[in-house]
């Protein structure tokens, strides 16, 4: 192993076939998305240069209403971080104490995670349905008729009927990375704590959750970001209806797309989404300190 490593032309042999991947798969079509953001182009004839009016109009038209797209997005975000997050956390917290079942109840909570989210989006359909639905149906029961609703197919409810969704799926992901962290503190510490007369509250906030600083650091950041291009439960749900209510950028961009081939438009927004990511991630990274920065 010591070998190769001293031999550049073997690890050069080695990373050539990733870095080839890297730039196939991500980098060339970021640089081509930003090309097009730049044209008038329908995805069949050659494309026209038109400056900057593909970013002006994203702000501006109001037949597209990009900036309410993006205040859904990041109320998204806003939710991961302050709902999403804190239960991923109080479970990781519980479960790594040592209780019956501690195994399997980490399988349940990551299963969401594992199965396709068209498969979820299926069965929250059938949830939201205004007619059998369980959610309508159980309210029925309880005898407040007055507060079922067509939940994806109104206006007032459909934002936040796709995002519980959304936020449900991923609790067990948050979960799994916060209970490794948990995992890796070291037994001792947490022993002398008790020794010295800590609570088990006083254990988890006082050492626990501040050691796990850096996992959390990555959470934000995987719940923000991830927020930022959410695409697949949402467009299963309502493909961004009704009237839009329920839009995000990555809903509003296959739209331009695949609907109305504006795909120099459609790119410019691809681009914003991008740059959102990478801007917010840097944010977060300057914003939350850990030892290690």
């Amino acid at each position: 192993m010591d070998k190769i490593r001293k031999n550049k032309l073997a690890l050069v042999v080695f990373l050539l076939p990733a870095v080839i991947l890297f730039f196939g798969i991500i980098i060339i079509p970021i640089f081509m998305s930003l090309i097009y953001s730049f044209q008038e182009w329908n995805g069949i004839t050659k494309g026209e240069f038109i400056g900057f009016k593909n970013y002006v109009d994203l702000f501006t038209s109001k037949s597209v209403s990009f900036p309410k797209t993006l205040t859904n997005a990041m109320l998204l975000a806003v939710l991961s971080v302050f709902i999403q997050l804190p239960i991923s956390l109080c479970l990781a917290l519980r479960i790594s104490r040592g209780i019956k079942g501690e195994r399997f109840f980490i399988t349940v909570f990551f299963i969401p995670v594992l199965i396709s989210t068209v498969v979820i989006g299926q069965l929250w359909l059938k949830i939201y349905n205004p007619n059998y639905g369980i959610l309508n149906v159980a309210l029925k029961t309880l005898g407040l008729d007055s507060l079922c609703h067509t939940w994806l197919g109104e206006k007032e409810t459909a934002l936040m009927a796709v995002f519980i969704p959304n936020l449900w799926q991923y609790v067990g992901y948050h979960m799994l990375l916060l209970y490794a962290g948990i995992k890796s503190v070291s037994p001792d510490v947490i022993e002398a704590a008790k020794i010295d007369g800590a609570s088990n509250w006083q254990v988890s906030t006082r050492i626990i959750i501040p050691l796990l600083k850096p996992v959390i650091k990555i959470c934000v950041i995987f719940a923000v970001t991830g927020s930022l291009k959410a695409f697949d439960m949402i467009y299963v749900l309502t493909r961004g209806g009704p009237a839009h209510a329920s839009e995000v950028p990555s809903t509003l961009m296959v739209s331009m797309i695949f609907d109305q081939s504006r795909y120099g438009f459609g790119s410019t927004i691809a681009v914003f989404i991008i740059f959102l990511c990478f801007f917010f991630a840097i944010l977060i990274k300057k914003c939350i300190k850990t030892e290690e920065d």
